[in-house]
């Protein structure tokens, strides 16, 4: 009987290991999310508008859904990345993609090293500048990835979204308990006033992420293939867990502005620098005095982890389209290498030199990816009919329901932030 049991609990064991070792690629997708749609976006947008904008961000998650799924799907079919589809339909996609790709990377790498330096001199042993604690940070990405890359990124993302769950969760039920801090009878803007649309468009550009990451996916997809052994139930697992658990932490980050900040009177401050010091003192003011630093390590450690996933995913794919753009062979990490440097290096140019306007050139690319997400949105569907998946990743007539009322949310809504812009 003692052997049976002993059997028994092996397998319990390796099944366990076998599913968290499944975990990877959607993991990485929600960890480069998270950074700064859900801890800048989705707090704000309940500290401002309460809980009006739950429905809109649940709804751009749900119509995003099929286009992100693409990245699994179109891989697990062919073997090839998106980029290499892109390729295929013709080479004018190929630059568009390279070029916004180029863009992203070098703003968001900026950005999100200008919120770790932040969070870090919070607990920081020697006072330095925010600069010099981004170059720090920037050098240990770039170590951590030359020396372990894919296996040192994929353990490191489940880390850090598994603590960053645990940690926000726990804020939301305790400031559920405190009760909302607006005072009765206070009134939120309204979303339905033309001066919203702008504050939605960054929202909805990054939520859960750009469109662009559905790419990143699926490259990680294609190394984690060379690694380990994939099925379309692993795949397809591993990417809901981190898909539909990213649009569930962005309700909970909604909450927790709703909740703490929302009528409270204090000043949502602008700055990138002020705006992760807020941040860390409405966990601090929930959850207790003592927890100021720990909460602060936490969030480091998320915007950490987005920084460093968008440093590999964003070079892997930019060396991957210079590579195909060249016609080489893709399996050349020479040129992932470089395009870490290059990308790294600009950005700490970047960083040095326009520091002020590190805010409205994040705005910018939140904007932008709004912009050509319905654009992407089509073009991975196309390729996933052209792929003609079969089994578990096939393209069902749900999905293509659902495909087609995504791109008629985001054509639409595109519609109206140009006429907003532009026209009105």
């Amino acid at each position: 009987m003692e052997n049976v049991a002993t059997v028994g609990s092996l397998n319990n064991t390796n099944r366990l290991k076998k599913v968290i070792n499944s975990f990877g690629p959607g993991i990485m997708m929600a960890t480069a999310s998270v950074g700064g749609s859900h801890l800048v976006s989705s707090t704000k947008a309940g500290a401002i508008y309460g809980w009006q904008l739950a429905a809109i961000i649940l709804l751009v998650n749900l119509f995003k859904y099929p286009f992100f799924r693409a990245g699994v799907q179109y891989t697990m079919a062919t073997g090839e990345s998106l980029i290499e589809g892109y390729s295929k339909m013709g080479r004018s996609y190929l630059w568009i993609f390279t070029v916004l790709m180029t863009i992203a990377a070098i703003v968001s790498t900026a950005a999100l090293l200008m919120f770790s330096a932040s969070l870090f001199s919070f607990f920081s042993p020697i006072e330095l500048s925010m600069t010099a604690n981004a170059g720090i940070i920037l050098l240990i990405c770039l170590a951590i990835l030359f020396a372990g890359h894919y296996k040192a990124l994929d353990s490191l993302s489940k880390i850090i979204m598994l603590t960053l769950v645990i940690a926000t969760v726990s804020a939301a039920i305790i400031a559920a308990g405190n009760g909302a801090v607006a005072p009765v009878g206070y009134q939120s803007p309204s979303i339905w006033d033309m001066a919203a649309i702008g504050f939605i468009v960054i929202m909805m550009g990054w939520m859960p992420g750009p469109i662009e990451v559905s790419s990143l996916t699926s490259m990680w997809l294609k190394n984690q293939r060379k690694e380990q052994e994939v099925t379309e139930r692993s795949a397809l697992f591993d990417f809901n867990v981190g898909y539909i658990g990213t649009a569930l932490l962005a309700i909970v980050f909604l909450a927790l502005g709703a909740l703490v900040l929302n009528g409270s009177g204090e000043e949502l401050k602008n700055s990138g620098i002020g705006f992760s010091h807020q941040l860390v003192s409405m966990y601090a003011s929930t959850i207790g005095d003592w927890s100021r630093y720990l909460i602060a390590i936490v969030a480091f450690f998320c915007i950490f982890g987005s920084t460093i996933t968008v440093i590999d995913g964003y070079s892997r794919a930019l060396a991957e389209a210079q590579l195909l753009i060249q016609s080489k062979e893709l399996d050349q990490r020479n040129y992932h290498n470089g395009w870490m440097l290059t990308v790294s290096v600009i950005s700490m140019v970047v960083l040095l030199f326009f520091t002020a306007q590190l805010m409205t050139m994040l705005n910018f690319a939140m904007v932008l990816a709004f912009i050509t997400t319905p654009v992407f949105a089509l073009l991975n569907y196309r390729l996933l009919v052209k792929a003609d998946s079969q089994g578990k990743l096939a393209l069902t007539s749900r999905m293509k329901a659902l495909s087609w009322l995504g791109l008629a949310y985001l054509f639409g809504f595109l519609a109206v932030f140009i006429w907003w812009k532009w026209l009105m």
